[in-house]
Formats: C-alpha cells, sequence, structure tokens
C-alpha cells in the first residue's frame, strides 16, 4: 500500500525421529526447522558450511529475524549422521516449547525487552496504524520491488514518513497478526517510504502474493525504537 507448526510438531511426535530425517533428503539441498536458539551461526558450526552460503540460500530471511518453526535451506547436504537425527530431536522440543508461551517479555522500568530469546534494550514505544505492501509492480512504481534505497525488499522492510521516524531507524514490531510474519514480534528498519505513508504511519512489507498480504488490513502495532 506504498502507493494508495503445530501440525509439523504433532505429526513429528506421532510418526518419530526416523520420519524426520526424510527432511534432510540425501544429494539435494536440506531444510533446517529452526529453534528458539538457532542463528546463521549455529548452522554454520553445525552442518560445516559458511554462514555467508546458508544466507544466500535464504535471501528473503533476515538475521534478525529467525524464529522457531521457520524453515531454512541448508545448501549441499549430502549425507545423514546420527546428530542430524539427535538435531531434528532437538528442533521438535524447541518448537514445541516456544508454541505455548509467550515470545514476547517486555521489562518497561528498565526499558528492556527479549523476544525469541534474544535481548533488546529500547528508548521509546510509539503506536502507529500499520498496513502491508507485496512485491506486486503496481504497490511498488517505476522502481520495483526495492526500498528507498535500493535494496531488495524483505521481511523486516518498513515504509515510514522519515519526519515521525528517520530512515534508518531499528525497531521491534508487536500487535499484529498476519501469518506471513514472525509470531508475535519481529525486527524491522526503517528503509522505506511512500507517498500514503503520512504521520504515525507504516508500511510492513510481506513476502507473498498481492492478495495474501492484503489480508493485513489495517492494524494498530506498538514500535520498540532499539537502541
Amino acid at each position: 500500500m506504498k502507493f494508495s507448526t503445530r501440525m509439523f510438531k504433532t505429526m513429528a511426535a506421532a510418526i518419530g525421529v526416523t520420519a524426520l530425517l526424510h527432511a534432510y533428503p540425501a544429494h539435494a539441498d536440506s531444510v533446517h526447522i529452526a529453534g528458539e536458539s538457532t542463528t546463521f551461526y549455529t548452522l554454520s558450526n553445525y552442518y560445516g558450511i559458511s554462514a555467508d552460503e546458508i544466507m544466500k540460500a535464504n535471501p528473503n530471511i533476515s538475521a534478525l529475524n529467525i524464529y522457531p518453526g521457520l524453515r531454512l535451506t541448508i545448501p549441499g547436504i549430502t549425507s545423514i549422521s546420527a546428530n542430524t537425527a539427535q538435531a531434528a530431536k532437538t528442533v521438535a522440543a524447541e518448537s514445541d516449547a516456544a508454541a505455548g508461551t509467550s515470545i514476547l517479555d517486555v521489562e518497561p522500568a528498565s526499558n528492556t525487552l527479549t523476544a525469541w530469546g534474544k535481548p533488546y534494550s529500547y528508548n521509546k514505544v510509539l503506536q502507529v496504524k500499520a498496513t502491508a505492501y507485496s512485491s506486486a509492480a503496481s504497490e511498488n512504481g517505476k522502481w520495483g520491488a526495492v526500498d528507498y534505497f535500493g535494496n531488495p525488499l524483505k521481511l523486516g522492510t518498513i515504509a515510514v514518513d522519515p519526519s515521525v521516524i528517520p530512515l534508518g531507524t531499528k525497531v521491534l514490531v508487536t500487535g499484529y497478526t498476519h501469518p506471513g510474519l514472525p509470531k508475535e514480534a519481529f525486527v524491522a528498519v526503517a528503509t522505506d517510504m511512500g507517498s500514503a505513508i503520512k504521520g504515525n504511519r507504516i508500511d510492513i512489507f510481506i513476502p507473498g502474493s498481492q492478495s495474501f498480504v492484503s489480508d493485513f488490513g489495517f492494524q494498530y502495532v506498538n514500535l520498540y525504537f532499539l537502541n
């Protein structure tokens, strides 16, 4: 608008770790289901692949927005090991633990918060009216699916009114509901603008089809300005 797992966990418990190994096919890229402590660095150490290779295999995933249940491509895995089976067990356990509890813990007295087990400090909170936009040409003008600085749109990109939220500002977004966004919270950076985004407004980029993204509608969300 710039211009105008639980099923997996249940099945894993029922069929056991043996079937989970099918998520790691021989002679093909594999899929890793993220847990609470997953980062590109931990994946690099575990699989013996450089973090840059893993990031290139997942161009639409920001390092700041890896959350339990997220599917990440691991390039070039060609064999199965006992350690992989244990990793599958750990991933399922982490996802189960996260499913029934809030991932966001805010401590206003100290201006700190924890999201997905990662600590942050913030200096202010602002409630804004939010919309969402996709990579569709009709929503991005002549420059295409890039932000104000020419970077490809990705999860974590938001469009803002720079007089209210300066470009480059990093925020934690909370208070929304949409299946295309991480549960409860995600880190975003103000790198885009739009003619319709004025005042206490933001536009959130969500990967997916235009119809899927439009289901976001209008929502009031809270922004925690990160230090």
